[in-house]
């Protein structure tokens, strides 16, 4: 699904919402258990709740957090 988002009041055209299952895809086949747990603790992505409840997060924000994670990132 690729939409507009707003990033501190721009819009970015071609930014999407990813499910969970679709992150833990791009992670290799992490599961969907290891997934909330890091979110529990805090060290997963960010996402947004939806109405229904399911968590979504934007492709950047998502593409931002693995960049994070490198060795050596500050």
């Amino acid at each position: 699904m690729a939409v507009s988002k707003r990033r501190a009041g721009v819009a970015m055209q071609d930014d999407e919402l990813l499910t969970v299952a679709e992150m833990c895809a791009a992670l290799g086949g992490v599961s969907r258990r290891t997934f909330y747990r890091w979110r529990e603790i805090g060290v997963g992505p960010t996402c947004l709740k939806i109405p229904n409840g399911e968590l979504r997060a934007w492709r950047s924000d998502f593409n931002a957090w693995l960049e994070s994670l490198r060795e050596g990132a500050a």
